[in-house]
Order: structure tokens, then sequence, then C-alpha cells
């Protein structure tokens, strides 16, 4: 079935809409032959963890065009056509992992986790909005840069994780120190998307028991 885009320019003019595959085939073109991409999508990016402070970090398939067999993200995806940031995220959550979750503002994030079973359901909040991220990709063993209208998410889910639509091959359970290590150590198994992340957001990333009353305004 046919996915639809908003497709944007980088001043964030809509100019339409526009079939995924169809998208891709022009920007990747585009690329090719000027080095640079003209046109943007929104997307949403997130990282989960569990309540003990570990982040549960994707294996991407060999199969994938882009960052075959990387380490990434928890999730990541794109906005269909009417769909707000918010229900991207608690959709991908259901379709790509198979669980359920809902979106909180800061106050009631901090507030939830002494009401609110784990096991049962996610709980995300948003992090930042960024209206040009650039999304560094490896794409056919060169790299792959691409404009991104993008929310970030930080979520916590303590329940059974599932595999559904076939992005992933598998989930890889980390402390942050020793993702941290592990970047460092061997770089080019995690995609830049992961790197970025993690160091950006690196003071979020903390058991729900040690969390604070930080918000992301000071980026």
């Amino acid at each position: 079935m046919s996915e639809k885009l908003e497709i944007y320019d980088l001043n964030g003019t809509l100019l339409g809409l526009q079939d995924r595959h169809e998208f891709y085939k022009e920007i990747e073109a585009e690329y090719e032959q000027t080095g640079k991409i003209t046109k943007k999508v929104k997307s949403i990016r997130l990282l989960l963890m569990n309540s003990k402070g570990n982040l549960y970090i994707q294996l991407r398939s060999d199969e994938k065009e882009r960052n075959p067999g990387l380490f990434d993200k928890t999730i990541g995806g794109h906005l269909k056509v009417g769909h707000t940031w918010d229900l991207t995220v608690v959709k991908e959550c259901h379709e790509e992992l198979g669980f359920p979750a809902v979106v909180l503002t800061d106050e009631e994030f901090r507030m939830a986790f002494d009401a609110t079973d784990l096991k049962i359901i996610g709980l995300v909040r948003k992090l930042e909005h960024m209206e040009n991220f650039l999304s560094v990709n490896d794409l056919r063993k060169e790299r792959f840069e691409q404009p991104f209208i993008t929310t970030f998410y930080l979520g916590y889910y303590d329940g059974s994780i599932n595999f559904c639509d076939g992005e992933s091959t598998g989930i890889q359970v980390y402390s942050l120190k020793k993702l941290q290590a592990a970047i460092k150590k061997n770089p080019a198994q995690f995609t830049e998307d992961l790197k970025f992340m993690i160091k950006r957001y690196k003071k979020f990333l903390v058991p729900p028991d040690k969390r604070g009353g930080e918000t992301i305004k000071g980026f």
C-alpha cells in the first residue's frame, strides 16, 4: 500500500504530497548528481530505556538499504499525511516492537511513574524538535546526508519486545557507560543518528528513580 508523505523544501514550505518510495528514489538521484538534497520530510526518532536505565539498541537488518547491519536508535519513522508527531511515536512502538505507549508532557512524565506498570505500557516524553536535522546514512557503501524535520523522544518500558515488521534482526541492551565504550571502540558499527542522540541527550538517559526536573529548554 502506498505511503504518502508531506514534502517540504529546506525553508519548511510545503511542496505537496508524494509516495515514500518515489520520494526516496528522487532524492537519491538528486544526491548522486549534485551531492545535496533540497527536500525534506517529517520523522520521529526514539531512544527507549528500561527502568534500570539500560538502553534498547536496534540491530538493523542486513537486508536494509540504509545502514545495513548497524546498531541504531530504538525506533525511527516517518510521519504519514495527517498524522501528528506523538501519534507516529505511538504507532511505531506498536508496529515495530509490539508494545503500547503513551506520550506525556514533561510534568506528566515525571509524575506518571508512580502510577504506571512499565511492564504493560511504555511512557514517552518529547526531548527536542529540529527543523533541519541532518541524518548521515551509509547507502551502498557511500555516505548519504539527508535533511529531516524531526522530533526526538525518550521512552521507558520494561515489558517484552516483539519484532513485527522486519526492520530489525535484534535488540541489544546496553548501559549508557557500556554503549559509550562500545561506540568509542568500534564507531563504524553504530549509526550516526545513534551517536548524535547519545551525545546530545546523555544527561536524560538515567533510570526513572534518578530523574530530576530537567527539561530540554537548554537546547
